[in-house]
């Protein structure tokens, strides 16, 4: 099997994982992690101590100069368009954080880029990796559940995250473009069906008077085409108290059955005099860390898989195989375009008040 060379573009809070990603299956001999990029040149030099690679501050000075087969994307939602684009160009199979853009154009674009180019262009909707989502997804292909009619999804965050680990760009995104997008995807990859209309409400309270000009939340209800509407709710202002970073779920009811999955429950809690909050809920489906035989960190869950998925496809890739014969759970650029109509539309719908009808 081939050995990709692959590059990192952004390596804060989520291009970590792809950095840890890339180290294990480097150890394996599967991937070869060449170089990585930040502007920032203080956690530049950190990554680069833990991860060791070529370290660049200058994305398309890494492109120049690295023989890269692959680069994940992992900067801010606004910035993926022009980086995603000049990967695309210069040959390079990308993997992009979610959203793809924060603007259907754009992630026209992106798309049309990489069918000319023939590269595989992949966003990492890592929700579609998580074992309770995929067991739900073979009941409902199974027919299990009849026909799906409505359902009610869930996805809130604790107020660190505008207030404290997005401080800079959280006025240049919302709860609806960072965490619903999601299971927006989610969703739409369940019922195998495109959205078709919108209507949202949206709350501007706590951040504003923080100074964060944002939505608190938003609340939205959603059509398909193949005839389901499922509600999306969406927030990031629960208390810093709140036992989890996250909180969210899915429920889906059809003519033959009822499945729900509480994705931050997985039973697992810990309460520490040292840790703030003291009691905590923890999602080690999402990920949890091990130590191999070497004593090495060895980081597992869904959080991992996709990104693990997206390099296993590049060496098929390399090997000959073609992105048309290449089936599976990984998501594509046009996965991610859909994603965005569907977080587009409900902005729209949330500051006209209207229903939004996606057009194609």
């Amino acid at each position: 099997m081939a050995c990709p060379k692959v590059g990192v573009i952004g390596l804060g809070r989520f291009g970590i994982n792809h950095l840890r990603c890339y180290r294990q299956l480097s150890w394996l001999g599967l991937v070869e992690l060449v170089a990585a990029c930040d502007v920032n040149e203080e956690l530049l030099e950190a990554r680069m101590r833990e991860f060791h690679f070529t370290p660049y501050t200058d994305y398309k000075e890494m492109l120049e100069n690295e023989e890269l087969n692959a680069v994940s994307v992992a900067t801010p939602d606004h910035l993926h368009r022009q980086i995603v684009i000049d990967c695309i160009e210069a040959g390079v199979n990308v993997l992009c954080e979610k959203p793809l853009d924060v603007t259907v154009d754009g992630c026209i674009e992106m798309v049309e880029a990489a069918r000319r180019k023939n590269v595989l262009l992949c966003v990492d909707f890592h929700k579609r990796y998580d074992e309770y989502h995929q067991l739900l997804k073979r009941k409902i292909e199974a027919g299990e559940l009849g026909k799906i009619q409505y359902g009610y999804a869930y996805m809130e965050d604790r107020l660190e995250v505008p207030r404290d680990w997005l401080r800079k760009w959280a006025h240049m995104t919302s709860p609806a473009w960072f965490l619903g997008i999601h299971y927006y995807d989610l969703v739409r990859w369940l019922l195998q069906s495109n959205a078709t209309e919108v209507w949202a409400k949206g709350k501007k309270e706590k951040l504003v008077a923080m100074g964060i000009d944002t939505y608190d939340s938003i609340t939205a209800m959603v059509c398909f085409e193949n005839g389901a509407t499922v509600c999306f709710q969406t927030c990031w202002i629960l208390p810093d108290e709140f036992e989890a970073t996250v909180n969210q779920g899915l429920r889906l009811i059809g003519t033959s059955g009822i499945a729900e999955c509480d994705a931050q429950d997985r039973g697992t809690r810990t309460c520490c005099e040292t840790d703030s909050p003291k009691q905590q809920s923890h999602n080690p489906a999402y990920l949890r860390l091990r130590y191999d035989a070497f004593g090495r960190e060895w980081w597992e869950g869904y959080g991992i898989a996709s990104i693990a998925d997206f390099a296993q496809i590049v060496s098929m890739m390399l090997d000959g195989a073609k992105i048309s014969e290449i089936k599976g759970v990984f998501a594509t650029g046009e996965d991610g375009l859909e994603a965005t109509r569907i977080a587009q539309a409900i902005h729209e719908s949330a500051e006209s008040g209207t229903i939004v009808k996606i057009e194609r």
